[in-house]
């Protein structure tokens, strides 16, 4: 029986090692699927539509599946925990990019469209993955738990892009277009991820953590545990969770914009799809490669701080990416790179403020709906980068959304000039450390 002194304590439960060690293995083979839709599928629209104008579509489409599988997912995972959802998510990414690889075999727009709605759900559940790791964490350590589960992606993340050119070849000996290839790869990387966690993700950290607070409003009432859960009212500070949200919205708006379109405007000024794929390889690294300073720096530092930074972070990138001469790849990867730090940076803190405020019982539902918000913010980004580059130029794009990642900034700002408040009671009691 565990000990009531720990319940009370707030002791990180010993299955949080089990877990982290889960999450990690399913991350680093999902990485490489995540990596297949940035690095190819702007240019396999191209291809397939010969415009331009619509290169941005894929990428609008899959983050509005993401958008869909999101909400799914966090509707799954409120019923019956965090390992069906997590693994039913990756399962349906794995189906979405078997029918990208079919639309492409056979030439068609509306079944690569359909595809890539679905492959959408595959990209969501990785990210969705990071509340997992978070669950059974004690606040003090919320960001290194977030951070570690991140980190996983970077090994898949990083070599996928970089096997353009081997499942390209893989994809043209079947007979499919080689830009399919990196899909061949996300089929069977999001359906080892899914097996691993349907088999391996026990105990379920959600399940675990609603009962480990059921337990703590016990001991805390002097009241069977089961009396404590039913007369307690969920606890949760919704501007906290609106503050988290607008920070990960921005950081995702701004990056798959600038993202999106890097690849096509190499190619626009006679860079080829490897040249490309290093650039988008050394981008996805920066996106999750830093994770464990930034959770150390979100637990040290403070929540805040670091969204402050991701924010800055962006702006130099967008006007770095703005002022890159075409033809030198070194500089559009240093802009790139800033970009994936800067979206490190606001889905770490963010999801760490959101994570503080929402009670256990509370989480997968809202975490879902935050996701939803995240995804719909990378759909409006990738379908307008397309369009903005045919007006204005990718200068044009990269500067806009350095400026717009700037609002980051007085959003935070508010949030500490304000005092936080709570429909009850603190989800659990966590203060903001003064940077040293």
């Amino acid at each position: 029986m565990r000990d009531r002194n720990d319940v009370t304590a707030g002791r990180e439960v010993p299955e949080q090692r089990r877990i982290l060690a889960v999450l990690v293995f399913s991350q680093i083979l999902s990485g490489a699927g995540l990596a297949a839709g940035i690095t190819v599928g702007a240019l396999l629209a191209e291809e397939m539509l010969g415009s331009t104008g619509l290169a941005g579509v894929p990428s609008a489409l899959f983050t509005a599946g993401a958008a869909l599988g999101a909400l799914g997912i966090g509707q799954i995972c409120r019923r019956y925990g965090r390992r069906p959802g997590l693994a039913l998510g990756y399962a349906v990414g794995a189906l979405g990019s078997l029918g990208v690889v079919v639309a492409a075999a056979v030439g068609s727009a509306v079944l690569l469209f359909l595809a890539l709605l679905v492959y959408g759900a595959g990209t969501s559940t990785g990210l969705m993955a990071r509340y997992a790791g978070a669950d059974l964490a004690s606040p003090e350590r919320r960001g290194r738990a977030v951070s570690t589960v991140l980190f996983a992606t970077t090994l898949g993340a990083v070599v996928g892009p970089n096997l353009v050119t081997l499942t390209g070849e893989v994809a043209h000996s079947w007979g499919i277009p080689r830009l399919a290839g990196p899909f061949l790869l996300a089929v069977a990387a999001f359906g080892a991820a899914a097996v691993a966690l349907a088999a391996l993700l026990r105990p379920d950290p959600l399940r675990l953590a609603e009962k480990l607070a059921a337990a703590q409003e016990a001991v805390a009432a002097g009241s069977p545990a089961e009396d404590a859960a039913d007369r307690t009212e969920p606890r949760l500070n919704r501007r906290e969770v609106v503050i988290g949200t607008s920070v990960m919205v921005l950081t995702q708006l701004v990056m798959i914009a600038i993202m999106t379109m890097t690849p096509v405007h190499m190619q626009a000024h006679g860079h080829g799809t490897q040249a490309a794929g290093l650039v988008i390889a050394l981008h996805v690294g920066a996106m999750f490669l830093p994770s464990p300073l930034t959770g150390l720096l979100v637990d040290r530092l403070g929540r805040r701080w670091i969204a402050g930074a991701s924010g800055l972070t962006l702006a130099v990138a967008g006007l770095l990416a703005a002022l890159a001469p075409p033809h030198s790849v070194p500089a559009l990867a240093t802009a790139l790179v800033l970009l994936g730090i800067g979206w490190n940076f606001g889905l770490i803190s963010g999801t760490a403020i959101v994570t503080d405020a929402l009670p256990p019982a509370r989480r997968a539902s809202a975490q879902g709906l935050v996701d939803v918000g995240i995804a719909l913010a990378g759909a409006a980004g990738g379908m307008s980068s397309g369009l903005v580059v045919v007006v204005g130029g990718y200068p044009t794009l990269a500067l806009a959304g350095g400026v717009l990642a700037l609002a980051v900034v007085p959003v935070v700002a508010w949030s500490v000039r304000r005092p936080a408040h709570t429909d009850t009671a603190p989800a659990s009691s966590h203060a903001e450390p003064e940077p040293k």
